[in-house]
């Protein structure tokens, strides 16, 4: 999916992200030449834990805000920059993202998507979840515009390589009494790749991040968007769901008791294979035994997402400069992961 970086202004501006506003305001003189510096007002967006987000609009039109992203500290070891570019740009063109406006020394310029992100009651309402269902649907359906076959999904790869980055040892008893040690995250990772790869869960573009900071939903126009695509790459169908699925719990008070019963995973299914099909060309009616696969694998593939998140919490410990607690979200990941290892593995594929 690799498109060339040349069409992307890149300016020679560093923003601190302690003192932001001098070097934002640098950069509306590219992005939005036409605004006085004197009218430009902020807005610091506190929802993220990976990096600093800032919000650059003048007074009379709040929804035409520039967002500007900072990275954290670090965060290229876990993210791939270049790529991330180029998925900004293809999920834009294809209408399922916002445009980039530039590229600065350490962060980016883009679009803003007016709404409010989601809460815990909303993913779950009538209204609202067949909206993400579909969303997802969609962008699943996205192929490479070189028209190449993606045969290989990211997951497994990406996984290894954090658990190679994570460190052998912390010296805190926290970590020592709560983390599983070195080699036994290891013996994890290559479990679930044997329980997982064999269920050939369909290999399709994923956000690989669907929180519910990430999910945006617009009353004026009663539609929702997806944001912060810096993690997304071909992935495991079944994984991306499943991974939305963990996310009911939230992020700075985790609630894993949010985590959709199956009643909800069966509704919220039977949308989105009803739209999958559908964007997929495919003339196909949806069965009860379709859903009930689907939710077998989804459910496998959430063990996945909690290990994942598990393993980059580990890694922002040692190197994030954001107030948060990684550590203790990594312990509550692991945690998780094994309350429903085996619940979740056990489950069964309908009989033919």
């Amino acid at each position: 999916m690799a498109l060339p970086e040349a069409g992307v202004k890149r300016i020679n501006v560093t923003v601190d992200e302690n003192n932001p506003e001098p070097g934002a305001l640098d950069l509306m003189k590219t992005v939005r030449p036409e605004w006085k510096a004197k009218n430009i007002q902020f807005k610091v967006f506190t929802a993220g834990i990976s990096n600093k987000l800032y919000g650059c609009y003048l007074p009379e039109n709040t929804r035409d805000m520039v967002l500007i992203r900072i990275y954290g500290h670090k965060s290229e070891l876990t993210v791939d920059r270049a790529k991330e570019i180029e998925t900004f740009q293809v999920l834009f063109k294809a209408k399922c993202g916002p445009e980039l406006y530039c590229c600065f020394n350490n962060g980016i310029c883009y679009q803003y998507i007016p709404g409010v992100t989601i809460d815990s009651d909303m993913v779950k309402s009538k209204k609202v979840y067949p909206l993400i269902a579909n969303k997802m649907a969609k962008l699943h359906t996205l192929k490479p515009e070189d028209g190449r076959q993606i045969l290989n999904a990211g997951l497994f790869p990406t996984m290894k390589k954090y658990y190679q980055m994570i460190p052998r040892e912390f010296e805190m008893k926290r970590f020592q009494e709560n983390i599983p040690s070195y080699d036994q995250l290891g013996r994890e990772v290559e479990e679930l790749e044997t329980k997982l790869v064999p269920l050939n869960s369909p290999i399709v573009f994923c956000h690989n991040d669907l929180l519910l900071g990430n999910i945006v939903y617009d009353e004026q126009t009663e539609d929702i968007a997806f944001i912060d695509f810096e993690l997304a790459f071909y992935n495991y169908q079944a994984f991306d769901i499943g991974d939305h699925f963990c996310e009911f719990a939230g992020v700075h008070v985790m609630e894993f008791d949010n985590y959709p019963k199956k009643e909800f995973q069966v509704k919220w299914l039977k949308s989105y294979l009803s739209d999958w099909y559908r964007f997929s060309g495919v003339n196909k009616d949806v069965t009860d035994k379709d859903v009930e696969k689907l939710y077998v694998v989804v459910n496998k593939f959430a063990l996945a997402a909690h290990f994942i998140w598990g393993l980059w919490g580990l890694i922002q410990t040692v190197h994030s400069t954001i107030d948060f607690d990684f550590l203790g979200y990594s312990i509550q990941k692991f945690d998780e992961y094994f309350r429903r290892k085996q619940e979740f593995l056990a489950l069964q594929m309908p009989s033919d």
